[in-house]
Formats: C-alpha cells, sequence, structure tokens
C-alpha cells in the first residue's frame, strides 16, 4: 500500500483578458477550428482513395 496524502483545497486562477485578446483568441480559435475540418476532410477523401496520407 502507497502512502496517503492529505488531499490539498482547489485553487481558482483569475485571470484579466482584456476584450479586443478575447476576440483575437476567438478569432484564431475559429480559423484553426476551420483548418482541422479542412484537414480532417482531406485525410477522409485520402483514406478513400486509398492513398497514404502526407502532409
Amino acid at each position: 500500500m502507497g502512502t496517503l496524502m492529505p488531499a490539498t483545497p482547489t485553487q481558482t486562477l483569475y485571470v484579466s483578458v482584456r476584450r479586443d485578446e478575447l476576440r483575437q483568441l476567438k478569432d484564431e480559435r475559429d480559423q484553426l477550428r476551420q483548418q482541422v475540418a479542412h484537414l480532417n476532410q482531406l485525410l477522409e477523401q485520402a483514406r478513400l482513395q486509398g492513398k497514404p496520407a502526407s502532409l
């Protein structure tokens, strides 16, 4: 049996983000989601055609 460690209380981290920074992060997130969707589509097409996927 291992040594039991006492549970530590949960800590919360607060971060300030300006509105323009939040908008930029959301835009980047949306762009990355579109890129992932496109890459998934290319992989699916390659898989259906029986070709090895190359990036």
